[in-house]
């Protein structure tokens, strides 16, 4: 067991802001209160009012699955042979033993999702893995969605090679033809099940990664720039009764009227990095607080390694500087990606019966000086300064 006395909670969960204890049995939020009454041999980690927060969740990066220093033998995230592969797995591809994991427990970063690139129209399956531990197996929270790509990065991997796709009418169509066929396989297995004189249809590895995403049981990952594509991607999901999550949304302030409309989840960013492309023309921090401001739900991102993962917290003040709510930008790195994620029943918020997953801070975590002093992950102390 183990014991936060005299913190500041910042619950991200209805109880706002209390001033108390926090008690740790099992890796689990066991209790939360004032002078909480614990055993002798209880360890106790006295934060002496400083800042206690829920781990903080980055909602896409590539952790893992392109490492440090390693160029080309570290690099697992496209699979740039094939521009539909839904069936690759990021487990299969993410080192935890790359150094970037500690430097996430160093800047108070607890959970990810960790998945492919941008380079095939399906990437494959993303991930929520907790940053802490040396088995991805153990890691593993859960998948929570296939990656799709729009825009330049389909059209560069495979237009240089002079195969499809070439343009965004081609991506678009790739990605419909394989959702129908998913659509197809589903109807076939249903048919199969339910009829004992069916015959079963043929295993197809891909048809059944995205079995779960034609089920509604998790998202289409959206990587999306610019304001035309993120109008597709509203677009097929739209035609196929999908569940998809915005991710980057870099020219989401220009249409924000329409997305309040639609009223997907965004998860803006890398806004800390270079216009590199022409893509990004647009790039701003404030568009996660115009987004924000007109009431949709906004995650924030580094997409590591274009940001270094520990400084999900920078990007988050950056953004409260440029005009986002203060407390809707610490929602955007804990309780909002939690929800987006699917995983809000484990981390996210400080509240009983959820994964001890907690950081003590010295001071406001969006200011640029503040330090980690603890993080403790499945209860237990991880990191401390």
């Amino acid at each position: 067991m183990l014991c936060i006395k005299n913190a500041k909670i910042y619950t991200m969960a209805n109880e706002g802001v209390i001033d108390g204890d926090i008690l740790i049995k099992d890796g689990k939020i066991e209790e939360i209160g004032k002078n909480l009454v614990v055993p002798l041999d209880v360890k106790v980690i006295d934060a002496k009012g400083n800042l206690v927060f829920p781990g903080f969740i980055d909602a896409h990066t590539h952790l893992g699955i392109w490492e440090d220093g390693m160029g080309y033998e570290g690099a697992d995230g496209n699979e740039e042979t094939d521009p539909i592969t839904p069936h690759l797995n990021a487990i299969d591809g993410i080192n935890p033993m790359d150094r970037n994991f500690k430097e996430a427990l160093q800047g108070g970063i607890t959970t990810v999702a960790s998945g492919p690139g941008s380079a095939n129209v399906i990437g494959g399956q993303f991930v929520a893995i907790k940053t802490w531990g040396d088995r991805i197996d153990d890691m593993l929270i859960k998948t929570i969605g296939v990656k799709i790509a729009f825009g330049e990065n389909p059209k560069s991997a495979y237009g240089k090679e002079d195969k499809t796709p070439q343009t965004r009418m081609a991506t678009a169509s790739l990605l419909r033809e394989t959702l129908r066929k998913a659509q197809f396989y589903l109807e076939d297995m249903i048919e199969y099940e339910g009829n004992e004189d069916a015959d079963r249809p043929e295993y197809d590895i891909k048809m059944e990664a995205l079995l779960p995403v034609i089920k509604k049981e998790i998202p289409l990952k959206a990587h999306a720039h610019r304001a035309d594509d993120i109008f597709t991607a509203i677009r097929i999901a739209k035609e196929f009764g999908l569940n998809l999550t915005i991710d980057h949304c870099t020219e989401g302030h220009l249409i924000v009227k329409h997305l309040v409309k639609e009223n997907y989840p965004v998860i803006v960013g890398p806004s800390l990095s270079e216009r590199s492309k022409i893509e990004l023309r647009n790039l701003t921090f404030e568009t996660p607080g115009i987004l924000s401001n007109a009431g949709l739900k906004v995650c924030l991102m580094t997409d590591h390694p274009v940001v270094p993962i520990q400084y999900l917290p920078l990007c988050a003040g950056l953004a409260v500087k440029a005009g986002m709510d203060k407390t809707k930008a610490l929602e955007a790195i804990t309780i909002n990606p939690a929800q987006v994620l699917g995983i809000s029943d484990r981390v996210g918020s400080i509240e009983v019966g959820k994964d001890a997953d907690i950081v003590i801070w010295d001071a406001d975590p969006l200011e640029i000086q503040s330090k980690v002093l603890y993080t403790i992950v499945n209860g237990e102390v991880v990191y401390k300064a």
